[in-house]
């Protein structure tokens, strides 16, 4: 095998060789959420991608790695969202008349767009609830209409986060005008609050932050346990290391690297650089960015004062009232953010680690502050450190062209995606048709393109279990689970071996070229692709252990991809794990649904007035327990292969219904077809199993989701009826249009027109020849009436041969 390569920001470019440390072994460091928040598929994109790569070098390479992800639970957006949180809460608990609560609102309204849409106030006369609207569209509408703030190019964050800014003022509008500002207007309530009453927020207690950051946390574990993402071998917390990150501190203070200003202690990069390292290596380009850096130092700390350069970053921050604190040589204070990764990383993995992983919005300035930190505190004698050997950045998730981020508000929540619009599965294969460091925006082609590819794959493996189950037959000797659906490799066509080895080939080059999936999956479904043409032109010698071998194969590369919540490594087996089988229930409790199936089938065809049939006879006596028992004692706990014996039980007797139902009597063969199709869309869909009706051939088992078998059924049925209804629909119409004309056709022609109010005089037959002021009728308009009359009189003449009776 050839050695992997790896996108490396360290090292801009095309990939570069994986050489570990230590042989055999990885140690990687990956930064973890900021929980203050519901976690997003921006997230998920992130943890997802991270966790296809961890497997990948786990179970397909064989490295034994160390993994370890921090909970990041000291922040200015921590430290924001509780502190406005507690303010809220106390303010809602205070003794407001309404009057005094919409004075409030509307303060809080005019501050916000004060500090967020300032637009707004230009005009004449003071912003309210009444003129908002105009001044909206007036100053943002080209932005909401999809414009850009520039009128040029297309929108990205920026107009993201103005339109967030106007639907909270909308939002604020309506419950102000509904008299319901503490229930719908908190979005500009809390900032409101916060420049209020902020340091008036006792912080000697933390649990007012703490209390967040663990709910937070834990909601983000059972985000990733929902989404089959492995944990960490090690979970750091900020809170379990404010000491340590002082110590360290302290050490880069020491060597100069670091200095004191105001309470707060600041990186100093003129003399990092002055002694021979290099700052910024992974985004020297945005070194002099200051929105990033602004952002890198969060929004509590624009107050801070004394830094020697512009881009110095806080290692240590100066506590203020309302903020968290713990005591320093400096003062009571906390961790910069850049500081918390570097003491936690080494103090888990040592001076040195192989990766380093996070999203790309990360790379500067928190990466590279963390490298010229980490470098400056383990560097000996002016000589550079080498912290960190790869660092791989996850690519953005995008929406309408900006981040899917929190604080834009422009995020769906993993709860609500997977409860919605995703499974764990669909969602791993979205992210798996992209690169992993490349920016993906998911759109309906993609996920039309990930649905496809999963149905191609489910397709594949629920055919290649039933026809292997078919072989079978009776099962005499048993492994465990799916390994019983193998046959002998007596004789295998080398066409589809041949193809194999060619999907083994291309999804290896893929995988050591720095784990590129899509290429991974485009090699899946080609495989697939060529096995269906064989199975398709091969009904009556398909190549079963080659297609065996295909399905395994399979199973083991999305089961290394984690696309199979229920599968364990080494991922043998054919298909999909059901959570009936990773359960591991007690065989007669696995296989109770399928055998009800069974004993209410054979009474109900006990009972039918059937012709004379050996065949039904000698099925009625071989009864499917002494296999099952097999089975079980040979310790299969696998449901289907548990299941099987019963099943073809029940295919058998139902194929045989079928042939014998023309030779019944009418009503036998009604009552025949009537059970036999009510047991297989109903009785066998409802427990997840299909029979697959094949002409001159025995029907095909097929194990299928029933939630996918009744949705089907469910879906056919609405056609159905909406076809039936339609069809109805018709016939009604043309009942009323066929009575519509002949009640019109009753009326004789010589009285058509001696209702019109238009004419005064008429002919013998009744057509008009003098208007109403007495004039002649034109002979264009006579021309015309000539002709109704004649088409009525044919129409009458219609009527009177079909009803009889006399003319009206």
């Amino acid at each position: 095998m050839d050695s992997i390569k790896v996108h490396n920001s360290l090292k801009p470019g095309g990939p570069v060789p994986l050489v570990p440390i230590e042989k055999g072994k990885i140690s990687w460091y990956a930064c973890g959420p900021t929980v203050y928040d519901q976690s997003h598929l921006g997230h998920a994109r992130n943890y997802v991608s991270t966790d296809i790569i961890r497997r990948i070098l786990m179970h397909y390479f064989g490295f034994n790695v160390k993994f370890v992800m921090n909970f990041t639970d000291v922040d200015d957006k921590i430290i924001i969202k509780a502190r406005r949180q507690r303010l809220l809460e106390l303010e809602k608990q205070k003794n407001y008349t309404d009057a005094e609560i919409l004075e409030l609102g509307k303060a809080a309204f005019r501050a916000y767009a004060e500090n967020n849409l300032p637009e707004l106030l230009e005009g004449e006369g003071e912003l309210d609830v009444n003129n908002y609207i105009p001044r909206r569209d007036a100053a943002y509408g080209n932005v909401l209409a999809g414009g850009t703030l520039t009128g040029e190019g297309k929108p990205g964050d920026a107009e993201a986060k103005l339109k967030m800014h106007i639907s909270n003022m909308t939002a604020a509008v309506i419950a102000i005008n509904g008299n319901q500002v503490f229930k719908g207007a908190d979005e500009i309530l809390l900032p409101y609050l916060d420049s209020l009453y902020k340091e008036t927020i006792d912080t000697s207690d933390q649990s007012i932050f703490t209390d967040l950051t663990r709910f937070m946390e834990g909601e983000f574990t059972n985000d990733m346990d929902a989404l089959n993402v492995l944990r960490p071998d090690v979970v750091t917390r900020v809170t379990e290391y404010v000491p340590q990150i002082a110590k360290f501190v302290e050490k880069i203070v020491e060597k100069g690297f670091a200095y004191e200003a105001e309470g707060s202690v600041y990186f100093d990069i003129a003399a990092f650089e002055k002694a021979g390292n290099t700052y910024a290596r992974l985004r020297p380009e945005s070194r002099n960015d200051k929105a990033l850096q602004e952002e890198g130092e969060g929004s509590l700390s624009k107050s801070l004062g004394g830094k020697r350069g512009a881009g110095d970053f806080a290692l240590w921050k100066k506590s203020k009232p309302g903020e968290p604190y713990w005591p320093s040589k400096w003062g009571n204070g906390r961790p910069g953010w850049h500081i918390e990764c570097s003491v936690m990383a080494s103090d888990v993995l040592g001076p040195r680690m192989d990766l380093h992983s996070g999203g790309i919005d990360l790379a500067f300035p928190h990466h590279d502050n963390e490298l010229a930190q980490s470098e400056a505190y383990f560097c000996k004698h002016g000589h550079e450190h080498t912290w960190v050997n790869y660092f791989l950045h996850m690519g953005h998730l995008s929406i309408s062209g900006s981040k899917m981020s929190k604080s834009l508000k422009n995020f769906q929540t993993i709860k609500d995606a997977l409860a919605s619009t995703y499974t764990a599965r669909s969602m791993r294969i979205v992210f798996l048709l992209g690169r992993w460091n490349d920016g993906v925006e998911i759109s309906p082609d993609m996920r039309t393109q990930a649905d496809n590819w999963e149905i191609t794959v489910n397709n594949f493996f629920t055919n290649v279990k039933s026809l292997l189950a078919e072989a079978n037959g009776m099962t005499a000797a048993v492994n465990s689970g799916v390994k019983a659906l193998s046959i002998s490799d007596e004789k295998s066509q080398e066409d589809l071996r041949a193809d194999l080895e060619q999907a083994k080939k291309e999804v290896e080059e893929a995988l050591i070229n720095s784990f590129d999936t899509p290429a991974v999956l485009r090699a899946i479904g080609e495989v697939i692709r060529k096995a269906n043409i064989h199975i398709n032109a091969h009904k009556d010698d398909t190549d079963l252990p080659a297609l065996e071998a295909i399905a395994r194969w399979i199973t083991k590369i999305v089961g290394i991809l984690g696309l199979d919540a229920n599968a364990k490594p080494p991922y043998e087996g054919i298909g999909w794990v059901s959570a009936a089988a990773a359960a591991n229930l007690d065989p007669s409790t696995a296989v109770q649904p399928y055998k009800d199936v069974y004993k209410t089938f054979y009474s109900e065809v006990q009972a039918l007035e059937l012709p004379a049939s050996e065949t039904i006879t000698n099925l009625y006596s071989q009864s499917p327990d002494p296999e099952f028992d097999s089975l079980a004692k040979a310790g299969t706990r696998d449901p289907e292969q548990l299941a099987l014996p019963y099943l073809r039980a029940v295919a058998r007797l139902r194929d045989e219904l079928r042939r014998l139902a023309p030779t019944t009597s009418p009503e036998t063969k009604k009552s025949i077809l009537a059970l036999s199709d009510r047991v297989r869309n109903y009785d066998l869909s409802n427990i997840g199993v299909y029979l697959d009706d094949r002409t001159d051939q025995p029907s095909l088992i097929k194990f299928i989701p029933a939630a996918e078998l009744i949705a089907a059924r469910e879906e056919k049925a609405a056609k159905e009826a909406e076809k039936a209804r339609a069809k109805e629909e018709a016939r009604r119409a043309r009942e009323k249009a066929e009575e519509e004309k002949w009640e019109k056709a009753k009326l004789a022609p010589e009285e058509m027109f001696k209702s019109d109010e238009r004419y005064s005089e008429w002919d013998a037959e009744g057509i008009p020849t003098k208007m109403k002021d007495g004039s002649e009728v034109p002979k264009s308009q006579l021309k015309k009436l000539k002709k109704d009359w004649e088409r009525q009189k044919k129409a009458h003449s219609e009527y009177q041969a079909k009803f009889g009776g006399s003319t009206v």
